[in-house]
């Protein structure tokens, strides 16, 4: 069946995603027919990059039953701001529609839940965009978790670690708000946990976290004074401060770094993009609302446990990984975004130690593109069909995506309240309970 497709939320990560992808490789069988962002401006700098959707029809958040209407769309992508993605997901189920979401799929468990009723009652389908299933080393220990080379797992370690750029982004930006992210154990680390449970194709169960604010806030060691509401493109303070000097030079004030996340022009300048919003707010302002650093540990009802870590604000960005099980262990570092990187890095390797014998070092066969190359495969399997030779299934759905969102928000609670969170419990009741402050 050939898509046509309504884009929900005009964010440089649709733009880059799904629109350029789209217009530009499956466009025999892909068609974008409507654009929906409450947002003009969006709108008319997305047709700007893409002339080709010039005559196309834009309407605003309560317009949807109208888009559908008129454009006669079978296909919906949800790609704005997190808080955004349940309400238009939900709608589109209940019309029929075939529904392609990023990550998160949404903000709470409560609303992961209705999306979850909503498919069960509707001819369409979801599917959650975890491109990071789709990188070579993650797919290649995903095989060999298949093929029995570590038995049953028993323990998995993956301490995440996110730079001074990177992880200072989330905090001048809307991130920073728990009503619209969810906060950061959501918005980011329901990446990281999806990724476990794909590995491990087992339910989690339980969480008990710790959490805190260690680095960004009004309390940062590094806020050059107590002030709030401050711009990085307009602040006097911002050669004191060490987040802006160590990306920015006092001659020029833009910084260009490849990354997988965002763009390669400045915060600074992208404020020119948007229309009563600016993502160059001070990481040290005081209605920040979120943490910058968890802690957790993650039963699942298979016996696997994992121990799980990140932390916003380090001198340089990626992984460390160690799944133990029964019949060995496997590890591997990884080292994201090496233009950021201020050392020599070695190439990642996977390392696999069987329980009785002899280490194994597995190189792994690498494509081009984003997130390690899951990028462009993934957007394959979405506006192609899945690949038919594979031996395991990839795509992930909205089963995956609340379970995904059930833990970051256990996360979030246990550290709130210090106690353990039964997973499941967060998923069956719909309306999500008392909502912490």
């Amino acid at each position: 069946m050939n898509k046509r497709i309504v884009i929900c939320g005009v964010s440089n990560r649709s733009m880059g995603m799904f629109i350029e992808p789209c217009l530009n490789r499956f466009y025999e069988s892909n068609r974008i027919v409507g654009l929906l962002d409450k947002d003009v401006k969006r709108v008319a700098i997305c047709k700007e990059r893409f002339p080709s959707l010039n005559e196309l029809p834009a309407y605003q958040p309560d317009q949807f039953e109208q888009m559908i209407d008129e454009t006669n769309a079978n296909t919906v992508i949800v790609a704005g701001r997190d808080d955004t993605h349940v309400d238009y997901i939900v709608k589109g189920l209940k019309h029929g529609l075939n529904v392609i979401t990023e990550k998160p799929m949404v903000t709470t468990a409560a609303d992961a839940a209705k999306v979850m009723k909503a498919e069960k009652q509707s001819k369409g389908n979801v599917l959650v965009t975890f491109n990071y299933r789709y990188n070579a080393f993650h797919r290649k220990i995903k095989e060999l978790l298949l093929a029995g080379k570590v038995g049953r797992v028993t323990s998995v370690d993956l301490n995440w670690y996110i730079d001074t750029y990177h992880g200072a982004s989330y905090f001048k930006r809307w991130n920073r708000k728990r009503e619209y992210s969810g906060g950061l154990s959501i918005h980011k680390s329901t990446h990281h946990f999806d990724l476990v449970n794909w590995w491990l194709d087992q339910i989690p169960e339980q969480v008990f976290a710790y959490g805190a604010l260690n680095y960004y806030g009004e309390e940062g060691e590094h806020n050059p004074s107590n002030k709030t509401g401050r711009y990085c493109a307009t602040c006097d303070e911002r050669s004191s401060c060490p987040y802006y000097t160590r990306w920015f030079s006092r001659s020029n004030g833009t910084v260009s770094v490849k990354d997988d996340h965002l763009q390669a022009n400045s915060f600074e300048d992208a404020y020119f993009d948007y229309t009563d919003y600016r993502p160059d707010q001070c990481i040290f302002d005081n209605d920040i609302s979120i943490e910058d650093t968890y802690t957790a540990t993650v039963k699942y009802k298979g016996g696997a446990l994992l121990s799980y870590s990140i932390n916003f604000s380090l001198p340089y960005e990626g992984y460390r990984l160690a799944i133990n099980g029964t019949h060995g262990r496997i590890e591997t570092t990884e080292f994201h975004e090496p233009s950021r990187v201020p050392f020599p890095i070695p190439e990642q390797t996977i390392d696999y130690f069987p329980l009785f014998g002899g280490k194994e070092t597995i190189h792994v066969v690498q494509s081009e593109g984003g997130h390690g190359g899951g990028d462009p495969l993934i957007q394959e399997d979405l506006f192609l069909g899945e690949h038919p030779n594979r031996a395991y299934d990839i795509l992930a759905g909205a089963e995956a995506g609340a379970w995904s969102i059930a833990i970051g928000e256990a996360v979030w609670k246990s550290a709130k309240e210090n106690k353990p969170y039964c997973v499941a419990s967060l998923l069956q009741n719909e309306q999500g309970g008392q909502q912490i402050k």
